[in-house]
């Protein structure tokens, strides 16, 4: 029994672990009442191909709120809309065009990070302010690029978004294995160690020789590519890059990434929880409409879910 009371006590202070815990009772509460003909292996299905989506792009977010209070990347859905509009223009359908598509999609994002991180270090201008600015200009070039036409992905491209091996997304399967390498990058590595000691005391870290704008330019780049690819995928996936596409994700990045584990004060960040919160906010709102309720009551006890799950995350003392 005290072998069984230690796992709980551990389990219990692993911040990521109260994401798949909240996923798991809200996909049980679901399934408890759903529809006849709708099956509980459907549902989680479903919930894989939409955590998927984002999971990808709250780990940039992730690393870039690792580096402390007032960082945060707010461009991340006019990034997606523009990444996915330029690929999906340059590849017109084409299969033979589909890596051109992806590389100008990274690039996209690649320019993204570069930009917001100018705007931060240059001009001095706050995170918040910087890439919310930007965010404008970025979501107008796609306008002006896209001029609403939607084209349709690659056949091939859009076989690869949509197809499952047994009840599980190919995306989710790409995805669990670039998080798995995300969370070495995060613990193992210089640069994710970084991120960590700049959270923590940035002055700290620069007396220490760790070469702080350096980093940081590289953690705002890295989340505007995965954005960007985030958006190339969903484009993929959705049959097209519409303006809206990304609206969705700005909120829930920032969610996802919280009630994932990592903390808001910057210097403690979370791979492993990100997935678990996504599917918790997708099997959120599958509840809610399960249960019946209407746009509006929904989005409110959403709101209000999700709220009440971000402050209890962010009342627990982070641990390894």
């Amino acid at each position: 029994m005290s072998r069984v009371g230690s796992v709980v006590r551990t389990a219990g202070s692993t911040p990521w672990i109260w994401s798949y815990v909240a996923a798991a009772a809200v996909w049980a509460a679901t399934v408890a009442f759903r529809p006849s003909g709708q099956s509980a292996g459907g549902l989680i299905t479903a919930a894989l191909t939409f955590g998927t989506f984002f999971a990808l792009v709250s780990i940039g977010q992730m690393f870039v709120v690792t580096l402390g209070p007032g960082n945060v990347d707010l461009s991340i859905p006019a990034t997606m809309t523009l990444a996915g509009t330029v690929a999906m223009k340059a590849m017109d359908g084409s299969d033979a065009a589909i890596p051109m598509g992806l590389a100008l999609a990274l690039v996209v994002g690649a320019i993204v990070g570069v930009a917001n991180f100018g705007l931060i270090r240059l001009l001095r201008i706050p995170p918040i302010i910087a890439t919310l600015s930007s965010s404008f200009i970025v979501l107008s070039t796609a306008i002006w690029w896209n001029r609403g036409l939607r084209i349709k992905p690659p056949e091939v491209l859009a076989d690869v978004a949509t197809t499952n091996l047994v009840g599980v997304p190919v995306l989710a399967l790409l995805v669990i294995a670039l998080a798995a390498v995300m969370h070495v990058v995060l613990a193992r590595t210089l640069f994710g160690r970084s991120v960590t000691a700049i959270g923590q005391n940035q002055r700290a870290a620069h007396l220490a020789g760790v070469p702080v704008e350096r980093v940081r330019l590289a953690a705002y780049v890295l989340c505007a590519v995965l954005a960007a690819l985030t958006g190339f995928l969903v484009s993929a996936f959705s049959g097209g890059a519409a303006l809206n596409m990304g609206e969705e994700y700005l909120l829930t990045s920032i969610a996802v990434v919280v009630i994932g584990g990592t903390s808001v004060a910057g210097g403690f960040g979370n791979v492993p929880g990100l997935w678990g919160a996504a599917l918790f906010l997708f099997l959120l709102v599958a509840m809610l409409n399960t249960y019946g309720f209407g746009a509006g009551p929904r989005l409110i006890l959403t709101g209000v879910i999700v709220i009440l799950v971000i402050v209890a995350a962010s009342a627990r003392k982070p641990s390894g």
